[in-house]
């Protein structure tokens, strides 16, 4: 009877909120201090230890970027109004984004905000703002609500999380919806590709969706991709001279997609493993078990979670690339020697872009706070999956793509450069 009673609330009250579950304990998103580094910061910031400096024209940007260790050549120029400042949007007027592995920054031209967001550990994305006065002092100032209707939505699977996507705007850079819109990672086929942004950058015959908009949506649903293909420069399109760069690299576009659905696979995985984690101990107690004890359904919780983590991190289901892809700013050359190196000089950051985005497919956040935050039950289950995809135990078509070469390679790496647990060649 108590089994019944537990399972029941358990079930219902889980899907009655099911959106909600990290504004509950273990989560408590709102109510939890994040650790971050943005928030880091802010405290540094409060504490007099660094101080922002703000310039006409951008405010603080070039200040916070710098404080936030962030390339200038990361910029993005995204033109559909698809944020907090949609009035100051648009193709001539674009949001500038730039990022390292765990911050995100947007500024607009006049803006009164720069917004920013982080990958948390624990409570995956959170979100600031910045005000530009140039009078006060900057505080970095947290957002919950306003932000996470967006980005606590199905667009982020239902977690905090971060977005890319594609979108068929008119000549304001407003979306089209009712032509509908896509999320952007490294499945995304080529041609649904950064609808609302611009790329700089060549392509050879693919095409995408960047760089161009619908002048008449009512007699046309068709985007100029061939008109928008292989733009090395933006001049034509609007006047890049208010931003840091003339570039919206495509290489950037490239590896922020996957960089963002990473984090948000990382996010989900954290909260669900938390989640089974306390509904596990809940169970064992009230039928008197031991508390380390894992069922079955417990057991696949884990297991679902571990098997998303793996296949993002090793990028199942990558859309091939058909021709070459090179970039217009220095992205790729920073990008890359930021390591960390194997003894070989291999980098899960070398870039392949001939086929593939990555030399070795196996993503460079194996490396970041969010992944190594992983709980336990999640994180047992994904080195035991990488143990049997590397050793090649795991022959399964969802792997197909790593070949022998690409799996030796990928575990020599990650033995030389992390902690985890990995089995060596000579393990038995």
């Amino acid at each position: 009877m108590i089994y019944r009673s537990l399972l029941a609330y358990l079930l219902c009250s889980s899907m009655a909120v099911a959106q909600l579950d990290f504004e509950r304990p273990p989560i408590s998103y709102s109510e939890t201090a994040p650790c971050d580094p943005v928030s880091r910061l802010g405290d540094r910031i409060e504490a007099g230890e660094v101080s922002l400096e703000w310039q006409p024209g951008h405010g603080y940007l070039r200040s916070l970027l710098t404080a936030l260790d962030i390339d200038e050549s990361s910029q993005t120029l995204v033109f559909s109004k698809t944020s907090l400042q949609v009035s100051r949007i648009s193709p001539g007027t674009p949001r500038a984004i730039y990022f390292n592995d765990d911050v995100y920054v947007g500024w607009v031209q006049r803006g009164d905000l720069i917004e920013i967001s982080a990958a948390d550990p624990a409570l995956g994305g959170t979100f600031y703002t910045l005000e530009q006065n140039p009078t006060g002092s900057p505080v970095l100032q947290r957002e919950t609500s306003r932000c996470l209707q967006c980005h606590g939505s199905t667009h982020t699977r239902r977690i905090p999380g971060h977005i890319v996507r594609s979108v068929y705007p008119d000549s304001s850079g407003q979306p089209v919806f009712r032509l509908g819109t896509s999320l952007n990672d490294h499945t995304t086929d080529f041609q649904n590709r950064w609808g609302g942004w611009y790329v700089t950058g060549t392509h050879g015959e693919q095409r995408h969706m960047g760089n161009s908009w619908l002048e008449d949506p009512d007699t046309t649903e068709r985007l100029d991709m061939d008109g928008g293909a292989n733009l090395r420069d933006l001049s034509a399109l609007l006047d890049t001279g208010p931003y840091l760069t003339p570039h919206s690299d495509i290489v950037a576009l490239m590896v922020l997609a996957h960089q963002v659905h990473m984090h948000n696979v990382l996010t989900a995985a954290n909260h669900s493993g938390r989640l089974t984690a306390r509904d596990s101990e809940i169970m064992n107690r009230a039928l008197e078990r031991e508390l380390d004890y894992q069922s079955e359904s417990i057991s696949r919780r884990y297991d679902s979670a571990a098997e998303k983590v793996v296949k993002a991190l090793l990028l199942v289901d990558e859309t091939r690339l058909t021709a070459p892809v090179q970039g217009t700013s220095d992205f790729a050359q920073n990008f890359s020697r930021r390591g960390p190196f194997d003894p070989q000089n291999r980098s899960l950051r070398t870039l392949d872009l001939t086929q593939r985005l990555f030399r070795w497919p196996c993503s460079f956040l194996v490396y970041s706070d969010s992944f190594r935050a992983l709980p336990e039950g999640v994180m047992k289950r994904v080195v035991h999956r990488l143990n049997d995809v590397f050793s090649g135990r795991d022959q399964s078509d969802d792997f197909q793509h790593l070949t022998v070469e690409d799996r030796s390679a990928i575990l020599d790496i990650l033995l030389a450069t992390t902690d985890l647990r990995l089995e060596t060649p000579s393990s038995p």
